[in-house]
């Protein structure tokens, strides 16, 4: 999955946290709305970003009237987890990464990462 550019990485914002707020799928309408005291923006500009984002597989649409309503494919989490693994696809030595990842870590994101690890290997059948 590649990066977003800003204002894509902006429109993804403002859709994962309609999510995140429990709201349904967006218009081009409320994207405008919810950005038009942060920046000036044609509508006409937030549609085609919308567009874009559903055609690179960012957003599902689907049709509600004359209008498209708009929902983030994968969770804020989800897509930084890709572009953490495609940078770590980037280097030539993925362990030296990790460990190097790992140890720039704070005690409570280890933490975070030794839970998620031992709910890896609890769910492994025994070998």
């Amino acid at each position: 999955m590649k990066g977003l550019g800003e204002l894509e990485r902006t429109v993804m914002e403002v859709l994962w946290a309609r999510e995140d707020a429990g709201h349904e799928a967006a218009t081009a309408r409320d994207v405008s709305r919810a950005l038009a005291g942060d920046r000036d923006l044609a509508h006409t500009t937030i549609m085609t970003v919308l567009d874009r984002l559903a055609k690179k597989g960012f957003l599902e649409r689907e049709r509600d009237g004359r209008a498209w309503r708009y929902s983030p494919s994968a969770s804020r989490e989800g897509y930084v987890a890709e572009l953490m693994l495609g940078a770590l696809n980037e280097t030539g030595d993925r362990d030296a990464a990790l460990a190097h990842f790992v140890r720039s870590v704070t005690d409570d994101e280890a933490a975070v990462i030794r839970e998620a690890l031992l709910s890896l290997t609890l769910k492994e059948p025994p070998a």
